[in-house]
Order: structure tokens, then C-alpha cells, then sequence
């Protein structure tokens, strides 16, 4: 089953590939369904420049917002993830918990 991860962004691929080491897995795209000869036929979407994949927490980019699937770059190495940083400027944002409060009578806010 697919796993959503805590935090991913979305970056064209032009940018992705100013990484000196990037090297993509294309046949790990997404299917798409296309229509050949009169049959119904699901085969991998082409990437091109203007396409958006998705750095996930992990620093694997992938081709949808799933974190275990198709994944486009795997390769996390110090330096991908120095470029990520600095070049992408990938953060992984850090939430406040929030408090939930309630009136001094002990009911929710809202409520009467």
C-alpha cells in the first residue's frame, strides 16, 4: 500500500536536473491509459522538461506525491541533499502544536 510521507514539494524537472549527478529512473513513471490500434493500453508517461516531480522528505524525488512509489531518484547523498538545501531551498517545515482550548464553564468554544 502506497505510503503519503509528512512533507513533499513539487519542482519542474528542468530544475531537479541541475544536480551534476542526477540520473532518473523513467520507466518508474506514472502509468497513463492511451488508446492504441482500438485497445485501452497503460504505459509509462513520457517526462519532459515542463513535468513537476516531487522531493519527499527522504530526499527521493518521485512521480506523484507517494513516497514508496515511482520513484524517479533515489541516489541521497551528501551532496544531493546539499543541493537540495541550498540550491532548491528544500525545508521541512516544523508545526506548533495546537492547543485546544475551552471556556472557563467547561464547554466548548461555540457551544451554549
Amino acid at each position: 500500500m502506497a505510503t503519503i510521507g509528512k512533507y513533499c514539494k513539487a519542482y519542474p524537472m528542468q530544475k531537479l536536473q541541475q544536480f551534476s549527478q542526477w540520473t532518473e529512473n523513467a520507466g518508474n513513471t506514472r502509468k497513463e491509459k492511451k488508446e492504441v490500434d482500438a485497445k485501452e493500453l497503460e504505459i509509462n508517461r513520457e517526462l519532459t522538461d515542463d513535468e513537476f516531480l516531487y522531493l519527499q522528505e527522504n530526499y527521493v524525488v518521485t512521480d506523484g506525491i507517494f513516497k514508496d512509489e515511482n520513484i524517479i531518484f533515489d541516489n541521497v547523498i551528501p551532496e544531493w541533499i546539499d543541493f537540495c538545501k541550498n540550491i532548491l531551498l528544500f525545508e521541512i517545515p516544523v508545526y506548533e502544536p495546537v492547543q485546544v482550548q475551552t471556556s472557563s464553564s467547561g464547554q466548548g468554544i461555540g457551544k451554549s
